[in-house]
C-alpha cells in the first residue's frame, strides 16, 4: 500500500508523473505539497560542543536540521565524502581505529543507533530496524553526498585514518543524525509501510542500481558509459571524476535537483553537486547503462 494520494501535475509525461507520485511516498509528510518552497540553501554548520573531559557532545549540537536533499534542500556535503582506501588504513591502523571509535560514539549518541565493525576496510556497519529503513537511509544519505552502502537491513558508513573530528567525522555523524531525525520524527508508521511496499514494487520491476564500490576501475568501461550517456541525453560529462560515479551537467541547480529526485524514485541511486547529477557505475555497467540513459532521457527536467 502506498498511502500518499496522487498529485496530478499538468503537462508532465507519464514517466515523470509516476516518479513524482513515488516521491510523495518517500518524503516525510511535512514536505507534501510544499517542495517548491524548499531551497537548496544551507543553515550553516553547527559548532562542536565539548564536555568537561574534552569529548564532543554529539547529542547536544543540533536544535534543527537543514531540509533533506531528497526534498530539494542542500546536500550536507558539496563534494562526495569517500571512505579511506585499504592502503591508507593499513598504513595508519591505530589512527583508523580511533576514527572508527569516535564515529561509533557519535552515531550512538546523535542517532541512537548501534555501530559495529565491517568486514570491509573503510566502512562501519549500522544495523537498522528493518529493510525499509535501511533502504530509505541509503537513498537519503546518498543525496546528502556522503558515501553509504546497503548491507541487508543495515547500512555502511565511511571512515578513514585522515578523517578529522571537526570535518569528516562530524560530516558522517551529522548526516546520519539528520536522516534518522526525519525517518523517526517525521515519517509515521503508515508512511513507513508505504515506503516498504514501494521498495518491494520497484525491486520487482527493476533492481536498485547502485555503485559497485570497487577501488579500481576500467578506463575503457568508463569511456563507453560516458559516450552512451552523452549521446542519449545530450548532457556533457563533468571533469570531476569519482571511481564509482559519472557526472552529467544538467545546466542548472533546479534541473539537477528535479532529475536527481526522479531518478532515485525510479530505483537508480543519484546525487548532485551544484548543477551536475552523478550516476552510479554498477557491477554490470554494460547491462545497466542503457536503463540509466533511458531513465535520464525520460526524467530530465527541461523546464529550468
Amino acid at each position: 500500500m502506498i498511502m500518499n494520494e496522487t498529485i496530478t501535475q499538468p503537462n508532465l509525461s507519464n514517466a515523470i508523473q509516476t516518479a513524482e507520485d513515488r516521491l510523495q511516498t518517500l518524503l516525510p509528510s511535512i514536505y507534501r505539497g510544499r517542495t517548491d518552497e524548499v531551497q537548496p540553501v544551507s543553515m550553516g554548520s553547527a559548532p562542536l560542543a565539548f564536555d568537561v573531559n574534552g569529548n564532543v557532545q554529539w547529542d547536544r549540537m543540533w536544535g534543527s536540521f537543514c531540509d533533506l536533499a531528497m526534498a530539494g534542500g542542500p546536500p550536507h556535503k558539496g563534494k562526495l565524502l569517500e571512505p579511506g582506501t585499504p592502503e591508507s588504513i593499513a598504513a595508519e591502523p591505530v589512527r583508523y581505529a580511533e576514527v572508527c571509535d569516535e564515529i561509533a560514539r557519535g552515531v550512538e549518541l546523535a542517532a541512537r543507533l548501534r555501530v559495529a565493525p565491517s568486514d570491509t576496510p573503510g566502512w562501519l556497519r549500522v544495523p537498522c530496524s528493518n529493510d525499509a529503513m535501511a533502504g530509505w537511509l541509503l537513498r537519503a544519505i546518498t543525496m546528502e553526498n556522503v558515501s553509504v552502502r546497503l548491507d541487508g537491513d543495515a547500512i555502511l558508513l565511511p571512515a578513514g585514518p585522515a578523517f578529522r573530528v571537526e570535518k569528516e567525522i562530524k560530516n558522517v555523524i551529522t548526516v546520519i543524525a539528520k536522516t534518522t531525525h526525519y525517518w523517526s520524527g517525521h515519517l509515521i508508521r503508515l508512511q513507513k509501510l508505504g515506503i516498504a511496499n514501494l521498495f518491494y514494487q520497484l525491486d520487482n520491476q527493476a533492481p536498485l542500481l547502485q555503485p559497485t564500490w570497487k577501488m579500481s576501475e576500467d578506463a575503457d568501461v568508463r569511456k563507453s558509459i560516458e559516450h552512451t550517456l552523452q549521446d542519449a541525453t545530450g548532457l556533457r560529462t563533468t571533469e570531476h571524476c569519482y571511481a564509482n560515479w559519472i557526472g552529467l551537467d544538467c545546466g542548472s541547480v533546479t534541473s539537477a535537483i528535479s532529475t536527481m529526485r526522479r531518478l532515485v524514485a525510479s530505483n537508480i541511486l543519484c546525487r548532485r553537486e551544484e548543477t551536475a547529477i552523478f550516476l552510479p557505475i554498477t557491477a554490470t555497467p554494460q547491462r545497466d547503462n542503457e536503463r540509466i540513459a533511458r531513465s535520464i532521457t525520460e526524467l530530465l527536467d527541461h523546464s529550468a
